[in-house]
């Protein structure tokens, strides 16, 4: 079965509030099982524009991926995130050739 993954790029506004939201994040990661692969770091654009931050999570599967992000606890997370950042997100279906 496909693992299933968030890819986010994100531009953070106010990085000390975001904390708060990368904190409340913690609980409901661990409860869907959720692994960083991407998470900041150097990098460099090769091709169009891209946001500041780049993001990828890993889920055993595209179900829980979505079942994470609808989930009350990440939405009470990601309430504390909204008005501090700005971002495009996607929850994608990995390659299981």
């Amino acid at each position: 079965m496909p693992k299933g993954y968030w890819v986010a790029h994100v531009d953070v506004e106010d990085m000390d509030r975001y904390k708060h939201y990368v904190s409340a994040n913690a609980k409901p990661f661990a409860d869907y099982g959720a692994r960083f692969l991407v998470r900041g770091g150097h990098k460099e654009v090769r091709e169009g524009q891209m946001r500041a931050r780049t993001v990828v999570i890993e889920f055993k599967d595209f179900a829980t991926a979505k079942a994470c992000y609808d989930s009350v606890a990440y939405q009470d997370a990601k309430a504390l995130r909204d008005p501090v950042s700005r971002g495009d997100m996607e929850i994608i279906e990995g390659y299981d050739g």
